[in-house]
C-alpha cells in the first residue's frame, strides 16, 4: 500500500504500482460504447496510463487536455486516460473539450484499480482510483511509472514523455 495526501490529509491506496521493469497487468476496462477493451486491444503500441481519479476534477480536466495536446505528436502511442468516471461522462467530457486524441476508459466493471495498486482505500475518494502514470513499451514492459504524491498535483508529464525519446 502507498501513502499519499489529498490536500494534506493522508490517503492510502491498495497496493504498488507495477514496477518499472515488469511485464503490465492485462486489464478490462469499459469503452464509451461500453464494450470491454484489454492492454491486448492496443498490442505493438506504447502506451500512456493516465490515470486520474475523475474527469470531473480541474486537475484530471488538465491532465486529460495536456496528454491529448502531447498525444497527436507521439509515434505509434496511445493515450489511455483511465478513471472511475462512467464511460457516458468521460465521453460528455472528452466531446465537449474536443479531445479527440486520447481513449478514456472506465473503471466501470473492472478490477484495474486493485491490479495495478491505485484504488483509493480510505478517505473522502474511498473508491476512486489515485493520480499516477505508467508508460509501457510496445510489448507491455513497465518503462516508467509515477504516483503522484498529492493527488490534487499535475503529474510530471515531461519525465513521462522524456521515456517515450
Amino acid at each position: 500500500m502507498a501513502k499519499i495526501t489529498l490536500k494534506g490529509n493522508p490517503i492510502t491506496t491498495s497496493g504498488d504500482l507495477p514496477a518499472v521493469g515488469s511485464q503490465a497487468p492485462d486489464f478490462q476496462l469499459v469503452n464509451g460504447k461500453l464494450a470491454d477493451v484489454s492492454l491486448q486491444d492496443f498490442s505493438g503500441k506504447r502506451k500512456i496510463l493516465n490515470i486520474v481519479p475523475s474527469l470531473d476534477t480541474p486537475t484530471c480536466a488538465t491532465s486529460t487536455r495536456k496528454f491529448n495536446e502531447k498525444a497527436s505528436q507521439l509515434q505509434n502511442t496511445v493515450v489511455l486516460v483511465i478513471s472511475a468516471d462512467l464511460p457516458f461522462a468521460q465521453g460528455r467530457f472528452c466531446g465537449a473539450e474536443g479531445l479527440n486524441d486520447v481513449i478514456p476508459l472506465s473503471t466501470f466493471r473492472s478490477s484495474f484499480a486493485q491490479d495495478y495498486g491505485v484504488e483509493v482505500v480510505d478517505g473522502v475518494l474511498k473508491g476512486l482510483t489515485a493520480r499516477a502514470i505508467v508508460v509501457l513499451s510496445p510489448d507491455n514492459r513497465v518503462i516508467y511509472n509515477q504516483l503522484v504524491n498529492e493527488i490534487a498535483d499535475e503529474p510530471d508529464y515531461e519525465r513521462a514523455l522524456a521515456v517515450l525519446g
